[in-house]
């Protein structure tokens, strides 16, 4: 049985690994955070405020990829928190061959630039918010994506997502996971 994925994307400070944590949770689902997957090069170029270019991006990615086709978390369930920006990023991802559907977290700039400004800890530096907004390929022919608004409380946006997960991911079979909480 292949396992399902709840792939949170969006820019950082969208809030995907809170969602992606809170309907790990919910769903009795692994919690992943794609920032796990880079490596300290990429995290050091990062917090220096310098953006990743797609070669750089591309082996981040396919360790994600490979996670989820390695035998042992072949069927273990998953969300996992992932920018997504490039639509070539997310082809990879479903190269898995796994279950899953795309909750793309968006919002505005200013409430997006705001939310990091206010974020301590994060190895990424908030001058790249611009950058991830330039990079973004806004997925709008990807039948495996919906699209949340995030400038609501983080409990709309959690039931939009769970409403979400149990339409498109979770069928009659998976009836037992979607009424864990």
């Amino acid at each position: 049985m292949a396992g399902q994925s709840i792939i949170i994307m969006g820019v950082s400070g969208s809030g995907k690994s809170t969602l992606a944590r809170t309907l790990a949770e919910h769903y009795g689902f692994e919690y992943l955070d794609g920032d796990n997957f880079h490596s300290q090069e990429a995290r050091d170029r990062m917090a220096q405020g310098l953006p990743l270019d797609d070669v750089m991006r591309l082996p981040w990615v396919q360790r994600m990829r490979d996670h989820f086709r390695a035998p042992a978390n072949a069927g273990k369930h998953a969300t996992l928190a992932f920018s997504g920006l490039k639509q070539a990023h997310r082809a990879i991802l479903r190269e898995a061959g796994r279950k899953t559907l795309f909750l793309f977290l968006h919002s505005d700039i200013s409430t997006i630039q705001h939310r990091v400004d206010k974020r301590a800890g994060h190895f990424m530096a908030p001058s790249l918010v611009a950058n991830q907004f330039e990079s973004l390929e806004r997925p709008t022919d990807e039948t495996d994506v919906v699209e949340i608004d995030v400038r609501g409380s983080l409990d709309d946006v959690l039931q939009q997502a769970i409403a979400l997960v149990d339409k498109y991911l979770l069928d009659q079979g998976h009836s037992a996971v979607a009424n864990k909480c």
